[in-house]
């Protein structure tokens, strides 16, 4: 690649890559000015839609009578599975068992039944409970315990990954131990509900406005639902208020029945849920129970792990395989395992589907793997830091690199980044003092912990890592930038943007950041997976490359002069011993008719994956990071404070810090609240009863830790081909939470003087710290 478009030094312009540059929409989102799909200007005649839900867990539906619900004033149209054009389907992944409208059989609590429209959104939601629908109740269950219990079968075939023979080195292990560890899932609370607006056009034409973070699958659904091809389909989004994985799949049945009203009424439909049923009935992040048998030796080194991660999926399988597979993937975290099986159990559980949310599984994985640790260090009586820089991954040649898929890791820093982060944190003498304090405190009780995060990088459906985007660059300089990824506050389009700004030298104000539609750019993948960045920067690099080829050729040409004389400066060009300002250059470039346009395309090089075989290498790089966090407990009431964080972060040459900084500050927060505030709760009969921001809490501004301080790893720089050398940053982070729960840890075995694991599981909410500190005072 030509190292003049990757910012050099040399090179000073407004906006390149690896600048600070503030996020395209920051003035709008702080000021409201910014348009989410609610704020568009409402279509002539405009109705609203809104949902009708069964009120079982599992149940036949015996009779339906809407009858009062079409009765109402101001309702236009009611509508069941049965008047589902198409086929009466809004699965993810081809396995044809999520109904859009559920018709014989309900299997969770809040699954939608049938849609009303009506001439407000009050009306449609007033009138969808005025149905009478009389069921046969069927057994249930809606957690793994019961599911286990039943014989449920799994939503998708589990996936095993081994190495070497566990079985044989567990028994010879001089150290032996079981355990199980329960991990809790997590609401994705983004501050915009789904929402989706379809306007029909003529023929069998719909364009939809969705919060989606796949416009190509919504594009896909609503061709399968209407019977429609695809390219009769146009999906469009600016942007979402937050997604988190969460507006990966779960959109789907908004825009599906917004554009079935649509195409039936011939007039614009609007789908907007509010709070509690968006949580009642979208999917959430997977909860895990980790069932694991460990051998090592008296000095803690890991020799087999023997592990089983069920996982609550929810009725339908949605992207439960790739979520389950994803956490196996990660059951390492940085260590490196001799001989080991891991296998998955994707469970049926009588609630709804669990989805994709930030690490997709992976944060569950780690998470086991961090109990290990804990659990072993625990027994050998050290320092947890000092088991996990034991077990560590090795560099290349120490036979210590081969993961549990077979993937070999070639880019390990965690060793640096663990050690930089102990002594600029100063772990070891805060460490010591905290022990010092706990044995003189009676009440309060501290702890501290350093845990590392690695994490693979890429989508692991092979044909997903791939992008394109489309540049056009007009007469006056100007240049418009449409790509396949989409916006949900991450700053996607502004680091885009500045590739785009970088290759061609001019200041990002030229640059105009559209918003994404399968009109522009088609068959895109979801922006998912951390890949946004990697793939639609490398797509629009390569939309640029082609453009100023053709720029440089006529430039040659015209002057005759050698093309290694035609160089791109800050908001000019050179040619030879002439320089032109670059809206003067392009405007020649016109007149000679050099094409100004170019789609670009990229797909991610040398992976491939075999899930039969478990063998592969489904990452094409790894991001890694390390936390370390100080807490305070109340030992008589189970209250806690985060103290202090420290984090040192790897995201590559950074394609824009401040915009990395705010991704890992926001992942830890989020992570944070997955581990300690945020319990998901449903009651016997299936109910989710932990629904809205009074029952159900995330983090405040006040939870975060009184002293954070965040820092990427300046030195690092990705050593694969990636834009700008970055690396991903939208997931990694999460999993430094990590630290928080590990620290909580470290306070209640405090208790027990450090004797025994206190086996705290996830979310460790007051309640269950002061049920592990009262385990301690009995141990």
């Amino acid at each position: 690649m030509d190292k003049s478009t990757f910012g050099d030094p040399k090179f000073i312009i407004n906006g390149a890559m690896h600048d600070a540059q503030r996020h395209d929409s920051a003035h709008k989102h702080v000021t409201g000015s910014a348009d989410y799909i609610d704020d568009l200007p409402e279509p002539v005649d405009l109705l609203h839609g809104a949902l009708g839900l069964s009120d079982r867990a599992h149940a036949e539906i015996v009779s339906m009578d809407l009858s009062e619900v079409e009765a109402t004033r101001g309702v236009i149209w009611v509508f069941t599975g049965k008047d589902v054009p198409g086929v009466n389907d809004v699965s993810s992944n081809g396995s044809h068992d999520e109904p859009l409208l559920a018709e014989q059989k309900v299997e969770f609590h809040n699954q939608p039944i049938f849609a009303v429209i009506a001439e407000t959104r009050e009306i449609a939601r007033r009138a969808a409970r005025k149905a009478k629908i009389e069921y046969r109740e069927l057994p249930h269950w809606s957690d793994i315990d019961g599911a286990l219990a039943n014989g449920s079968p799994l939503v998708i075939t589990p996936m095993t990954l081994q190495r070497g023979d566990a079985k044989t080195e567990m028994e010879n292990a001089a150290r032996r131990l079981k355990g199980q560890m329960r991990i809790g899932g997590q609401e994705h609370f983004y501050l915009e509900s789904h929402v989706a607006m379809a306007i029909p056009g003529e023929d069998d034409e719909v364009t939809v406005w969705s919060s989606t973070q796949h416009p190509s699958e919504i594009q896909h659904i609503v061709g399968h639902v209407l019977d429609i091809p695809s390219n009769a389909v146009t999906v469009n989004v600016r942007r979402m208020g937050g997604g988190f994985g969460g507006k990966e799949t779960q959109g789907n049945q908004f825009a599906a029945l917004a554009a079935i009203a649509a195409k039936k009424l011939k007039r614009a439909i609007k789908f907007r849920p509010d709070r509690d049923e968006d949580m009642a009935a979208t999917g959430k992040r997977h909860d895990f129970l980790v069932d694991y048998e460990l051998g090592f030796d008296d000095d803690g080194r890991i020799h087999a792990v023997d592990a089983t991660y069920a996982a609550r999926c929810g009725f339908s399988s949605d992207l439960s395989g790739p979520v389950t597979d994803r956490a196996l993937f990660h059951a390492d975290s940085s260590y490196f395992y001799p001989h080991v099986h891991l296998a998955s159990k994707p469970l049926k559980t009588h609630t709804v589907s669990n989805t994709a949310f930030r690490g997709f599984g992976g944060p569950q994985g780690m998470l086991g793997a961090e109990r290990f640790i804990e659990e072993i260090a625990y027994v050998v009586g050290k320092d947890p830091l000092e088991i996990r820089k034991l077990n560590f991954y090795g560099q290349p040649g120490s036979g210590r690199t081969l993961t549990p898929y077979h993937q070999e890791v070639e880019d390990n820093i965690i060793g640096r980044i663990v050690n930089e982060l102990e002594e600029s944190a100063d772990y070891q003498a805060r460490r010591n003092a905290i022990i010092e304090f706990n044995r003189n405190s009676r009440f309060i009780r501290k702890g501290i912990a350093l845990t590392p995060v690695k994490f693979g990088i890429s989508f692991t459906l092979t044909a997903f890592n791939q992008a394109g985007a489309l540049v056009h660059v007009y007469q006056d300089g100007s240049i418009h930038l449409n790509h396949g990824g989409t916006e949900m506050g991450q700053g996607l389009y502004t680091k885009v943007a500045q590739v785009l700004a970088d290759s061609f030298q001019v200041d990002i104000e030229r640059v105009k950041i559209t918003a994404t539609t399968t009109g522009k750019v088609p068959n895109t993948s979801a922006t998912a997976a951390s890949s946004g960045s990697d793939l639609n920067g490398m797509a629009a690099y390569d939309a640029a490359r082609q453009i100023k080829e053709r720029l440089v050729a006529f430039a040659a040409e015209k002057w005759a002069v050698p093309p290694k004389d035609v160089v791109f400066l800050p908001n000019r060009v050179r040619v030879g011993d002439k320089e032109f300002a670059f809206p003067d250059f392009i405007k020649q470039a016109y007149f000679a008719r050099v094409q100004l346009s170019a789609a670009g395309f990229y797909k991610t090089p040398k992976i491939h994956w075999d899930r039969a075989a478990g063998r592969g290498t489904p990452f094409y790089y790894y991001s890694y990071g390390a936390a370390c966090s100080e807490v305070s407990i109340d030992t008589l009431t189970g209250e806690y404070m985060i103290e202090r964080t420290d984090i040192l972060h790897d995201v590559g040459r950074s394609l824009n810090p401040a915009i990395d900084i705010g991704q890992v500050e926001g992942a830890f927060v989020q992570g944070m609240g997955w581990l300690t505030t945020e319990e998901l709760w449903w009651d016997e009969k299936g109910r989710l009863r932990t629904h809205a921001p009074s029952t159900y809490k995330i983090p405040l501004a006040s939870d975060r830790p009184k002293s954070f301080n965040v820092r990427l790893a300046e030195w690092s720089e990705n050593t694969e081909a990636t834009i700008g050398r970055s690396k991903a940053v939208g997931e990694p982070p999460f999993m430094l939470a990590i630290s928080v729960l590990e620290a909580l840890s470290m306070a209640v075995a405090s208790v027990a003087n450090y004797k025994v694991c206190p086996r705290l599981d996830a979310p460790a909410t007051p309640e269950r710290v002061l049920m592990a500190v009262e385990r301690m005072k009995q141990a």
